[in-house]
């Protein structure tokens, strides 16, 4: 049985004009009238509007306000019948007919489903009366929770009845980011593109601490707070495809759905994390949590978006919100390139219309500097259009800087009346606007997201941090390949004296037969590999002007390959020549391929010139690795013909359980010794015909990687770890590039077993 829940009624009256479905008398109905939200937002809102429907003086609409105002507890099934009955009666003694009722649930949300099915069994308004339902986040916890809360309510109401509410979506700068968008379209389409915007930021920085609230913190922390919902919320509204209708609450969640469907999935590296100091302390006040125990829960996050859309492809998106910081404010900001370069100084840089100044579009929540919603717009870029009738134009101010600029750089737009965003969203839900509130769809689709990131960094510590002020630079973070890094070293005096973060790094050694080992969890070293062979490529392309990459193939590689094609933007694939280590001699469009594989998970995602894509030709003439087709030699003159000295830039290989590598295997009789060259090989399993480099032409490399992964390579591993070169018997121990330039990538389930 549910605890106690209170019941506040409210008759606000027959609507004046015909924004409702249907005109008439409208019951709300606020459940937990007397918790914290209710007081601090609720009652302004639904009194804000009730004033909208009534000219008179305050005072007076006060006083009716309260009138009209009656409170019922209500606990079981016949409560909420008796409820419905007096409403009905009412409504008879009046006169009156029903539009419908409006149910605000400010409850906790383990108590939605038991009251969601009073609701529906006992208190629903007769036919041809609407109902609304109205929900507080947090809408569960991760995807299945999620799932779960939105099947239970899908069992009792119906979508078009729910208004799920995120009250950024009432804030008026976030509100406004698809009027604006429609309303500038002719400025705003030529630019509004991966070719011209460098970044975008969504932020909300506070300055308070959880003190007080660090049970719902626990729980939840600052990803599911903040990120999951409002910066995810008002950066959708950003990159999502303007629809044809942004009055459309339909077309709006469509294309809401097909940006979520662009995005790129979120992983560890995606987000740094941080918790100011005295949290854990303040967790152990409040919560009855056993002796010892070290919080783990960010309080602070920095996270690097992606999308492979046309649009926004290797624009990073980048979502940071925190408490305890040096200023409370929130914004969402479109930063443009500019190739401008302006060798004036003096007045007419200071004129503000320089386009060496930084070009941005601003949307301004509130707080900080501007205290008041705002939309500003560089004047260098252009000057937008606006609704008069809710917008207005600002002074300039050369005293009051944003990001560094004076006010005076920018056109400056304030709203002509300033709304709290619950007065704006209580109406909307009045008038039935569906395109302010949450969709399941849209809710599931962002939870499909982010769950990923919340599950592997659920036991990451946490950096710490001071609080205020005193943060300096210690939060600063900078886009690295593959994802995101804080700029500083954490100060040791930082770290938790207790010793028991958790820690997923064990001390090992540096050194694998005679060469430099990596090793990690398996996440990390992937993590690792990509981002070395991204350096290895940039500083190629630097030298020679284009980069040779030899890929083996099989199920190791695969994560790395994903991985490349879903962080690492800054890889020079338009100058990239991607090679096969081998290749099983079975049609390319077969499963077995080497290079079906390759092209499904990397090459069909990144850019690379069609012509600098070269598979082996394994099948010639209708016929598979015919030795008198001469395909192995065809595939060694290109190399000769664009490799420079036959010798490329970076070999990536793998190692069997047997020890062969390629599609060298033990015992081979070709391949192993002999000219540099490509040979067909024969292999223990099926399909048994091979096409391989040979083990000289490999060692002519300027770099080889070898990466072993797993349980299953742990034998082979320790066994590698104690015997000389012998090919012969295990292929990979001949591996040793003339350049010297070999590294081992090794993760702990193969080499700690």
């Amino acid at each position: 049985m549910l605890g106690r829940v209170l019941c506040t009624v409210l008759f606000v009256g027959a609507l004046p004009s015909a924004a409702a479905a249907s005109q008439g008398h409208i019951s709300v109905v606020l459940l937990g009238a007397t918790g914290d939200l209710a007081k601090k937002y609720l009652w302004q809102g639904l009194f804000q509007l009730y004033m909208d429907q009534a000219p008179d003086r305050c005072a007076v609409l006060k006083d009716q306000f309260l009138k009209l105002s009656q409170y019922h507890q209500l606990k079981t099934a016949e409560n909420y019948a008796a409820l419905s009955r007096e409403i009905e009666s009412l409504l008879r003694q009046e006169g009156l007919q029903e539009a419908g009722r409006i149910f605000y649930f400010s409850v906790p949300p383990f108590a939605y489903t038991e009251i969601a099915g009073h609701i529906n069994g006992s208190c629903r308004p007769r036919a041809g009366a609407w109902l609304r339902v109205v929900l507080e986040k947090p809408f569960g916890h991760d995807l299945r929770s999620a799932q779960q809360l939105a099947a239970q309510l899908a069992g009792f109401f119906r979508e078009e009845e729910m208004y799920r509410v995120d009250h950024y979506l009432g804030k008026q700068a976030v509100a406004h980011i698809l009027p604006f968008r429609d309303q500038n379209r002719r400025f705003l389409d030529p630019i509004w593109n991966r070719h011209h915007v460098e970044r975008v930021e969504v932020v909300l920085k506070e300055t308070v601490d959880a003190k007080g609230r660090t049970s719902f913190y626990e729980q939840y922390g600052v990803i599911r707070d903040v990120l999951q919902n409002h910066l995810t919320e008002a950066l959708m509204f950003l990159v999502m495809e303007l629809p044809a209708n942004v009055s459309s609450a339909q077309e709006v969640v469509q294309h809401k759905l097909q940006a979520f469907q662009s995005l790129w999935g979120l992983q560890r590296g995606s987000a740094v994390l941080g918790q100011y100091q005295a949290y854990d302390s303040q967790v152990q006040e409040e919560l009855p949590e056993a002796r010892g125990y070290v919080s783990t829960t960010p309080t602070f996050a920095g996270v690097l978006i992606h999308s492979h859309s046309p649009r926004w492809e290797g624009v990073p998106f980048l979502l940071t919100s925190g408490k305890a910081l040096d200023e409370r404010v929130g914004y969402a900001r479109v930063l443009f390139r500019s190739r401008a370069y302006c060798p004036q100084s003096g007045t007419l840089r200071d004129a503000g219309l320089s386009q060496c100044k930084p070009k941005q579009i601003i949307f301004y929540f509130g707080h900080g500097a501007l205290n008041t919603p705002a939309v500003l717009v560089s004047r260098n870029l252009f000057q937008p259009a606006m609704p008069k009738d809710s917008w207005k134009e600002a002074g300039a101010r050369s005293d009051l800087h944003v990001f560094g600029q004076p006010l005076s750089d920018f056109y400056v737009y304030s709203p002509v009346k300033e709304r709290d965003a619950y007065s704006v969203l209580i109406s909307h839900i009045y008038h039935g606007r569906k395109d302010f509130f949450i969709t399941t769809e849209s809710l599931l689709a962002s939870w499909a997201f982010w769950t990923p990131l919340l599950d592997s960094t659920s036991r990451q510590p946490p950096r710490l941090y001071p609080g205020g002020v005193e943060n300096q630079q210690l939060l600063d973070f900078e886009m690295v390949p593959g994802g995101v890094a804080f700029t500083l070293p954490e100060p040791a005096e930082l770290l938790n004296p207790s010793g028991q973060l958790p820690s997923d790094f064990r001390a090992i050694q540096s050194k694998f037969r005679q060469s430099p080992l990596v090793s990690a969890w398996a996440e990390e070293l992937i993590a690792q590999l990509a981002s070395d062979m991204e350096e290895a490529a940039v500083r190629s392309v630097a030298r020679s002007g284009q980069f040779h990459l030899a890929l083996s193939g099989g199920s190791s590689p695969v994560g790395l390959f994903q991985r490349l094609a879903r962080h690492h933007y800054s890889f020079p694939w338009q100058h990239s020549h991607v090679w096969l280590v081998d290749e099983r001699c079975v049609p390319l469009t077969d499963g077995e391929s080497n290079f079906l594989g390759l092209h499904r998970h990397l090459l069909q995602h990144v850019r690379v010139p069609y012509f600098n894509i070269h598979p082996m030709p394994v099948h010639l003439n209708r016929r598979l690795c015919v030795e008198e087709d001469g395909g192995a030699e065809l595939y060694a003159k290109d190399i000769v013909a664009l490799v420079a000295n036959a010798s490329f830039d970076l070999v990536l290989l793998g190692v069997g359980a047997d020890g062969h590598t390629a599609s060298l295997f033990p015992r081979s009789e070709s391949g192993l010794e002999g000219a540099p060259t490509v040979v067909l090989t024969e292999s223990p399993v099926k399909p048994h015909q091979r096409m391989s480099l040979s083990l000289p032409l490999i060692n002519r490399a300027r770099r080889v990687f070898v990466l072993v992964l797993g349980k299953g390579k742990h034998d082979i591993t320790t066994l590698l770890s104690r015997v000389g070169r012998e090919p012969r018997k295990w292929p990979i121990s001949g591996v040793s590039p003339s350049s010297g330039q070999l590294v081992w990538y090794v993760d702990y389930e193969a080499l700690l077993g």
